[in-house]
């Protein structure tokens, strides 16, 4: 058999969200910073991306990440973030993932009790410490760029539903955040349909009347993903959300497209957006841990760090700690007779 490209991945999930990391099959791609490299896939190597994600080689709920060189020198490796509908500049659990996969396999030196590294994303560089035991890494506490609040208790018009109160952050990425009990759910897996339909509502019409630009990155705008928040479940964690990731591009003319997946980890940069709504309510002191509780019942713990400015914004410095655990390793092919080279979706379940 005649192989026109093959692609090396490690796929990890953390907290229940996969995230594929891509370790060979791809050199580097053109960019002076991993924010170029990004835009360089997105706009003349997309085909990787639908490669990895699209059927039926990929599925709704999967993530991929490509290990790069890094650009800046502090940064022992870089990475760009791939999702179905779009390159994030930072993501918490591919970067618990990126970080699991690259100590675990020896693409970086482990040392034990503690491994310090610093890691490189589109959104900045991202300071990991990773506690290992016995070859596995046993947590990934990282901390993240710095996320600030942009809107507190906005109201949004949402055709089909009415007025509905937001917050909007940036944790790494711009959500809406809505309260789940307000639109009646609890937050549970059964829930799951549903809160993917008025989730993806809610950030198209947030998108639309709430527009959004990173005051230092401006290649960062649009609130590009939304959550529902509502009490923890467990007694003993602080709180419990759930975020959407679309899987197409959303239209108000098309109601199969008010749909997409739900993250099964409690989602980190949802979580940094969180705790600086919450710090910027009052309700989240610096130095408290913020367990975070995810839709399957996994748990990010937050914390923040300190306070900072982004432009405008009163800001906040946030931490995540997560586990990741390798489910596979594979190598994935592409014969030049394959009509499916750069995958599929069908409307059944994208």
């Amino acid at each position: 058999m005649r192989l026109g490209r093959m692609i090396q991945a490690v796929d990890v999930h953390a907290g229940g969200e996969p995230g594929r990391v891509v370790v060979g099959g791809v050199l580097d791609v053109p960019g002076a910073t991993m924010f170029e490299k990004a835009q360089h896939l997105e706009h003349h190597g997309d085909t990787l991306r639908k490669l990895m994600l699209n059927e039926p080689r990929g599925y709704p709920a999967l993530c991929a990440n490509v290990i790069l060189p890094p650009t800046n020198p502090e940064a022992q490796a870089g990475y760009v973030i791939m999702e179905h509908v779009e390159y994030p500049g930072m993501s918490g659990s591919n970067t618990i993932c990126v970080a699991t996969a690259l100590l675990e396999t020896g693409m970086l030196p482990m040392q034990e009790p503690v491994t310090d590294l610093v890691l490189e994303a589109p959104a900045g560089l991202i300071r990991v410490r990773a506690t290992c035991e016995h070859g596995k890494v046993t947590g990934v506490t990282f901390q993240n760029v710095p996320a600030f609040a942009t809107h507190l208790d906005a109201r949004v018009e949402v055709p089909n539903l009415g007025t509905v109160t937001v917050d909007v952050a940036y944790g790494g990425m711009f959500h809406v955040i809505a309260d789940a009990q307000a639109l009646g759910f609890r937050i549970t897996p059964d829930e799951g349909a549903d809160i993917t339909r008025v989730t993806e509502m809610i950030k198209a019409a947030a998108a639309e009347q709430l527009p959004v630009v990173h005051p230092d990155q401006p290649g960062f705008a649009g609130i590009t993903i939304g959550q529902v928040s509502g009490p923890a479940h467990d007694p003993a964690n602080t709180w419990r959300n759930a975020t959407t990731v679309s899987t197409r591009p959303f239209s108000w003319d098309n109601p199969a497209t008010w749909t997409g997946v739900l993250d099964r980890s409690p989602c980190g940069t949802g979580t940094c957006a969180k705790m600086a709504v919450l710090h910027a309510k009052g309700r989240l002191r610096i130095g408290e841990d913020f367990r975070h509780e995810s839709i399957v019942g996994s748990v990010f713990t937050g914390r923040l760090l300190g306070e900072t400015r982004v432009g405008q914004y009163p800001a906040v410095i946030p931490t995540i700690t997560g586990t990741a655990w390798i489910y596979a390793f594979a190598s994935y092919v592409v014969d030049p007779t394959d009509p499916f080279q750069q995958g599929f979706t069908v409307g059944d379940i994208w």
